[in-house]
């Protein structure tokens, strides 16, 4: 998707950007202004525009423990899905991942995101944990790892 622009969150206003994605695409899991900064230090956070238009955001968890694994998470509105912008995002994020030294790549998806469970079993990926967060208790989660 060439018309497609990631950037990376720098900044208050790009921080609000991408938490508001984030918590309209996942609500149950929904991030303070704080929290996100937090996240920052620790993640790779970006926002994607189409033209000047925000689309979506992700995460890159960068490589971790002695197998390397980095964790991508892409997100896309719900009104922009369809139009293969969640797939670019996605070969960004694990193009990012892989540059940061992954050896195994993971993502996490909201076991009731039927389309974001979809989405990630098309690329390969394959459940190997599914959990309940301990400040919800209600939703689950799925761990996915890809596989190949």
């Amino acid at each position: 998707m060439d018309d497609l622009r990631v950037v990376v969150v720098d900044g208050e206003r790009l921080r609000e950007q991408w938490r508001y994605v984030h918590n309209v695409v996942v609500p149950p899991d929904e991030l303070s202004a704080d929290e996100v900064r937090e996240r920052v230090g620790r993640h790779r956070l970006e926002n994607a525009y189409l033209g000047d238009v925000l689309v979506g955001c992700s995460t890159v968890r960068p490589p971790d423990g002695e197998r390397g694994v980095a964790t991508v998470i892409a997100r896309v509105l719900p009104e922009y899905r369809g139009r293969g912008i969640g797939a670019a995002l996605y070969e960004h994020c694990l193009a990012r991942a892989f540059a940061l030294g992954a050896r195994e790549v993971r993502t996490v998806v909201l076991a009731a995101n039927a389309d974001g469970v979809r989405f990630a079993r098309k690329r390969g990926f394959v459940e190997v944990e599914r959990y309940v967060a301990p400040e919800d208790e209600t939703e689950v989660w799925l761990t996915l790892r890809l596989e190949s």
